[in-house]
């Protein structure tokens, strides 16, 4: 439920389920993607609510429409707030950040697909949970890597992990787009397209 005290950021972090249809496009009232990591997406039932507390404002719509006893809309597909929303500067130390800063691949042999994520240096050798310290890895290298060292593994860091910037994840992101992208959205965030020049 959107309230006063409403963290736009987090709002739209989901259940993805509820993702699956119709999802609205959040843009900041600077109308860039309020994130592209994961990309700002609400479930057509928060967009509406957040159109009748005047919170946004529809920018494209889809065909469909919902009706209540009093009103009918057609569902938002790209909403923009109404407030602008500063910008983190700091990116969070989650699961879901540290894969995408990886590119969603093993740090050690490259594999893609299901990811756990590995201590360079171990927990049981003085390793901490820090972004300079923990990367994704398949089950493969983290099984063969265990709790001994780099050296000692015979492995080898496809790059060291460090701390992103904001600016670099909102890179990554827009190369990995999530599975629906309605036409509606592409205006606003220019997926790895290029300006042709006349």
């Amino acid at each position: 439920m959107l309230d006063d005290n409403s963290d736009f950021r987090t709002q739209f972090v989901r259940e993805p389920s509820s993702l699956r249809h119709h999802p609205a496009l959040v843009l900041n009232a600077d109308f860039r993607p309020l994130s592209y990591y994961p990309l700002s997406l609400w479930p057509w039932q928060e967009a509406i609510k957040a159109v009748f507390l005047d919170r946004v404002q529809i920018i494209a719509e889809y065909d469909e429409v919902v009706r209540s006893q009093r009103y009918s809309i057609r569902i938002p597909s790209v909403v923009v707030l109404k407030d602008y929303i500063k910008p983190q500067k700091r990116v969070a130390f989650t699961r879901f950040n540290l894969f995408l800063r990886d590119e969603f691949c093993c740090q050690y042999c490259g594999a893609r697909g299901e990811l756990t994520f590995d201590h360079v240096v171990p927990r049981s050798r003085g390793g901490i949970t820090s972004w300079e310290n923990v990367v994704a890895a398949c089950s493969p290298c983290n099984l063969k890597k265990a709790n001994k060292s780099l050296k000692n593994s015979g492995m080898r860091l496809r790059r060291p992990p460090c701390r992103p910037t904001p600016e670099e994840m909102h890179a990554i992101g827009r190369r990995f787009p999530p599975n629906h992208l309605h036409e509606s959205w592409m205006d606003f965030l220019y997926w790895d397209t290029e300006l042709l020049s006349e």
